[in-house]
């Protein structure tokens, strides 16, 4: 997760709604890792208790503004203090590729989850169209501040091994897509794109993934 807060908190205040659309229908209890400034919360509709995990203590004294409870550092410095079958919603909007071990991540975390709780958030679609003009054409595969490439980013995710990732560790996938399409006449002619989708899936068009998977 990022430490300092320019220049990659700047995305992470946005309300993120594209991901609310991935929420389910009910909770009661939400734990969001890596919550910035507790932007988020307000895509939900329901009444709740929100907790958040963030490892900026400038960012997580000013998202104990708008969440219940804030818990500074990495999520494994502060495992112990989160209750075990507590939450029924955990949010991880472009956390997991900050971590060094997801698989202890996805295994932990169920642990703090109650029986028909939903794992919900984002991932950087590596698959994406500017990525693979980059690397494919341009032969390139250059670390930045922001997106893709973050340089701060220590795993990287298509779709398909994000939906493998999840069902090795037993989660079931409600819902999988990808969000934030972000147009590809910037990195290549209308149709030249247009083909490129029918060759290799209409995935590359998306620069995010969006998930909903329950353990």
């Amino acid at each position: 997760m990022p430490k300092t807060i320019d220049p990659l908190y700047q995305y992470s205040a946005n309300l993120r709604s594209e991901v609310a659309a991935f929420l389910p229908t009910h909770y009661h209890k939400a734990l969001e890792i890596g919550c910035s400034y507790g932007t988020f919360r307000k895509n939900l509709e329901q009444p709740n208790e929100y907790w958040g995990i963030e490892p900026n203590p400038a960012v997580a004294q000013k998202a104990g503004q708008y969440l219940d409870k804030v818990l500074t550092g990495l999520f494994e410095e502060v495992l112990d203090q989160l209750p075990d079958s507590y939450f029924d919603l955990v949010i991880c909007n472009d956390v997991i590729e900050h971590m060094a071990d997801p698989d202890w991540f996805l295994e932990l975390i169920k642990s703090k989850m109650t029986a028909n709780a939903s794992l919900v958030g984002s991932i950087p679609n590596v698959r994406h169209i500017s990525n693979l003009k980059a690397l494919l054409i341009q032969k390139d595969w250059q670390y930045e501040d922001a997106g893709i490439l973050d340089r701060t980013h220590l795993k990287f995710f298509t779709q398909k091994s994000l939906k493998h990732l999840f069902f090795s560790h037993g989660f079931k996938i409600e819902k999988i897509s990808g969000i934030n399409d972000i147009s590809s006449r910037a990195f290549f002619p209308r149709i030249l794109a247009k083909l490129l989708y029918c060759i290799l899936g209409e995935d590359i068009r998306y620069i995010q993934i969006g998930f909903r998977v329950k353990p």
